[in-house]
């Protein structure tokens, strides 16, 4: 009988320019599908939200979450603060608060 060969897989992330972490050749953001595992989704049930995402991709990306799940929170708690910071940004700039207005006033009229 003859020995088979193993590949080691490679985790299916990737680090963009912004510092966010995507799964796969897709945009989609390892945050994401860390939030769907924690709320009690399956895999499974993560590609069928993301059908873009391969299932492989998917426990490979929570393989790496749960072997490193320190580190993942850090940096998803990281890029919510970031978050938190720009939509204060974005309130404060009155500009917003004009579109915003106008929008509303649209919804309203629509009525």
């Amino acid at each position: 009988m003859a020995l088979q060969t193993f590949h080691p897989q490679i985790i299916p992330l990737t680090r963009w320019e912004d510092g966010s972490i995507r799964i796969g050749n897709t945009r989609l953001l390892l945050d994401l599908v860390v939030l769907a595992f924690n709320e009690g989704r399956t895999p499974e049930e993560i590609v069928t939200a993301y059908p873009t995402l391969k299932l492989a991709e998917v426990y490979g990306a929570l393989t790496y979450y749960l072997e490193n799940r320190r580190e993942v929170d850090v940096y998803i708690m990281g890029r919510e603060e970031e978050a938190e910071k720009l939509w204060e940004k974005i309130e404060a700039d009155p500009a917003q608060s004009q579109i915003r207005q106008k929008l509303l006033s649209r919804k309203i009229e629509n009525q």
